[in-house]
């Protein structure tokens, strides 16, 4: 007879919330083993008992069979002693210890809760709240951990008995799926009216009425997983204009939300590896590219001028019964929906500051009474190359941990102060926050504070060493200095922590450096200019300046950012060519602020130098005609980058200059862009088309990247190519640069799951961060590293 054995195993990932439990308690049943499965801050813990044969089996494939959801970071097992008994169970959950497994972001509601939601005989039909174990909220209603019901907002609503029998029987799909409710037990949705807002007495369907308000062109506040969105008809015009105008948003993108992938195929172009991104479990933001005779009224009213048009599916109930389910009443079938806010302020989450801050933006309000724990933006990815691009790393992904090439010590980046996200890390894992926003607003100040707080109670990491950003003004640095204490805070060049976040995304240990070319609008130098044209040969402990952009003034700081016209203006200056009448940029300034624009930049007045390649996009952008005024941040380079892409046939892109340094001299080469306008100019004079000049533009841009990767190669040696930063969210120009490396025999990093832009910052801070605490041991208080920077070899 075979010997009986006894096993504790540990398994350690995203194994709460997603249905393990009932796994193990399923696996363990048919193979005969006895014993019993909980949660612990640890992650799930099993014991099982029964014949070596059958507890090999079980240990074996217990990760690779695992349910959808889980992801298994590893399984550890041990001999314990023989307790005897029969039987498997589910026992309640051990607290205390350190937080030590990893919670699921939310999840779009899966194929069966919606066959359930529009089938009349089930007792969830049009149950907006409808979930199960494979689907519905997680992190954004984690209150603590381990995930059980009461350490969740789902802890107010005690369990009917037929919802209370299913989440117990092991053969249901909701065992112990916390947020199982009904509609005799769960969260009621409801539709506030009027000023002040007021609940129709009437007993009217809810969703009914708010498909009826949206068709006769109202806007909504409506609630869903990590926030209030605002919704109106993308079909009416004059709905999707008076968001805007409510909202302050100028022309900046709306995102659609479309029933299914057929509404929206005459609008964009979609391919398989698109269809499937709209489709998955992340239910993201889709940026698509619109087709040329897809300027229909919807998309343009949504994204006047852009090249893209971002898109989601359904990922809630509510979403499905708001577009309406099959047999339903004609409704929209495309819905504008953008976060519930005032620009540049955080997301609102709160009933009651809905009905306040949103009460000029709404007619009426969507909502319901289970609580939002966590903010939570919709995440925006698109596609480069046929590989993801993560523009925007929130819901679906968040808060799901990066795999680290190096152990870290406990460590928090603050990120940078636009599109912030801050990162927390230990030992080989990172967690990168949701996005947070921009840092200017007190609001998104204190969500900062509370998501940060947030994370280290589910992470358990309690950092030692803090990192942020070397510009002295970013309000993110001053909350870490502040943050920091006695503990050591590392200050980090911008372009150096986007560097070293492409590298840790791509597993690189920084044993060698990498030439790293970052592009975007600003990031703090060390010699105080504005960056942001840089080619930096880095690793994660440091850095050599290898090239950039020649530096212009910045005229004026914000003004040259909000009028693109006046930083062509400073170009056309800097090259020595002439403000002569005809030439866009000089007609688009008005004739006073052309006097004195002149006598700033004579006088070198509020002209801070600028080696930005994104300030040099909003130049041409301007020079060619294509964008004077941006209401939002990269207006003029995406619509330059639009342009760009519908040029049939551009020729050769223009030639920079290259000012080259003799030998191997520590000066950096530079890149002048003056021959560049000079050739603009002449294209311009010569009635050369906008878009044949953005894309060779374009293709310029991806020569010089070339050309200097060429010479940093030759001269030290690199030949792996770091792309970074928010200009290379422009596909057309990543895909240039990409083709043009490797062609020369370069390896090429992109980002694919960290975005380029200052969102991805904070990961390359905390490899920073750590790599110098490693090196110099630092001290308490701060550690200043002058500049970052190493001289050549």
């Amino acid at each position: 007879m075979e010997a009986v054995q006894r096993r504790r195993v540990t398994v350690r990932g995203v194994v709460q919330g997603v249905g393990f439990r009932p796994y193990v308690y399923t696996r363990a049943t048919g193979l005969g083993l006895a014993g019993h499965v909980t949660n612990t801050p640890e992650g799930v813990v099993a014991e099982v008992e029964g014949t070596a044969t059958a507890v090999s089996e079980f240990c074996d494939r217990l990760a690779a069979d695992a349910p959808p959801l889980a992801l298994v970071d590893a399984v550890d097992h041990c001999e314990v002693p023989v307790a005897g008994g029969c039987g498997f169970t589910i026992v309640a959950s051990r607290t205390g210890g350190p937080a030590r497994t990893l919670v699921s972001p939310d999840v779009a509601t899966c194929a069966d809760c919606l066959a359930e939601l529009a089938d009349p005989a089930d007792r969830r039909h049009r149950h907006p709240f409808i979930t199960c174990t494979h689907c519905g909220p997680r992190f954004t209603i984690v209150t603590g951990l381990p995930y059980d019901r009461p350490q969740t907002t789902m802890a107010r609503f005690p369990m009917c008995a037929d919802c209370a029998r299913e989440y117990a029987d092991p053969a249901d799909r909701r065992f112990h799926a916390q947020p199982v409710a009904c509609p005799a037990c769960g969260p009621r949705l409801r539709l506030l009216t009027g000023h002040p807002p007021r609940e129709d007495a009437s007993g009217a369907d809810p969703v009914a009425e708010a498909r009826r308000l949206l068709a006769n062109g109202a806007i909504l506040a409506v609630k869903g997983l990590g926030g209030y969105h605002l919704a109106c008809d993308a079909g009416r015009p004059e709905a999707v204009a008076e968001l805007r105008r409510r909202k302050g948003r100028g022309d900046k993108p709306f995102a659609l939300m479309a029933r299914e992938p057929a509404d929206i195929e005459h609008l964009v172009h979609l391919g398989p590896e698109e269809r499937s991104l709209l489709t998955g479990a992340v239910r993201p933001i889709v940026l698509l590219r619109r087709r040329a005779a897809g300027s229909a009224e919807a998309a343009e009213a949504a994204a006047p001028g852009c090249p893209d048009l971002g898109v989601m599916l359904p990922y809630t109930p509510v979403h499905h019964l708001l577009l309406g389910l099959p047999g339903d009443p004609p409704g929209p079938r495309l819905l504008v929906m953008t976060s519930g806010n005032l620009a540049g302020e955080p997301i609102v989450t709160d009933d009651d500051e809905a009905l306040d801050r949103l009460a000029g933006l709404a007619d009426a309000w969507l909502t319901h009474d289970r609580p939002i724990h966590v903010p939570c933006d919709d995440s925006v990815v698109r596609l480069c190359d046929g590989e993801q691009l993560t523009v925007r790393r929130s819901r679906g992904y968040a808060p799901l941990p990066l795999a680290l090439p190096l152990a870290v010590p406990a460590v928090l980046a603050s990120g940078g102060d636009l599109k912030n996200t801050f990162c927390l890390g230990e030992g080989r894992r990172a967690w990168l926050s949701a996005h947070i926003g921009d840092m200017d607003d007190l609001a998104t100040q204190y969500a900062f504070e509370r998501a940060e707080q947030q994370l280290e109670s589910i992470t358990g990491v309690t950092p030692a060493l803090l990192a942020a950003d070397r510009h002295p003004g970013y309000r993110s640095g001053q909350w870490a200095r502040r943050r920091a204490g006695s503990r050591p805070l590392v200050r980090v060049q911008h372009h150096h922590a986007h560097i070293a976040s492409t590298m840790a995304e791509h597993g690189l240990d920084g044993g060698r450096r990498v030439i790293g070319v970052a592009f975007d609008g600003t990031g703090y130098g060390d010699d105080g200019a504005v960056w942001g044209g840089e080619f930096l040969l880095a690793d994660y402990a440091g850095y050599t300046r290898f090239a950039h952009l020649a530096y212009v003034p910045l005229p004026g700081g914000d003004a040259a950012v909000h009028r693109p016209y006046r930083m062509a203006l400073s170009h056309l200056r800097a090259a020595g060519i002439d403000w002569l009448p005809g030439i866009p940029c000089a007609d688009a300034c008005p004739p006073d602020e052309l006097r004195v624009l002149a006598r700033q930049l004579e006088r070198n007045l509020n002209c801070v130098p600028t080696s930005s390649m994104g300030r040099l996009f909003d130049a041409v952008s301007s020079l060619a005609g294509i964008c004077h005024h941006a209401g939002y941040e990269a207006q003029a380079a995406i619509e330059l980058e639009g342009a760009a892409v519908t040029a049939d046939e551009a020729g050769a892109g223009y030639a920079f200059g290259l000012r080259v340094p003799p030998g191997a001299a520590a000066a950096p080469c530079t890149a002048d862009p003056a021959p560049v306008l000079a050739a603009v100019v002449a294209d311009v004079r010569a009635g050369v088309a906008p878009a044949v000049i953005a894309a060779r533009f374009h293709a310029g841009v991806a020569e010089l990247v070339g050309d200097l990767c060429g010479l940093a190669r030759e001269r030290h040696g690199p030949d792996t190519v770091a792309l970074t930063g928010g200009v290379f969210a422009n596909t057309l120009l990543s895909a240039a640069c990409a083709r043009t490396l490797r062609q020369r025999g370069f390896t090429v990093l992109r980002h694919r799951h960290v975005p380029p832009n200052d969102g991805g910052l904070s990961l390359g801070q905390l490899m920073v961060a750590a790599a110098r605490a490693t090196e110099e041991h630092p001290q308490q208080g701060e550690a200043h590293v002058p500049g970052g920077t190493r001289q050549s070899a």
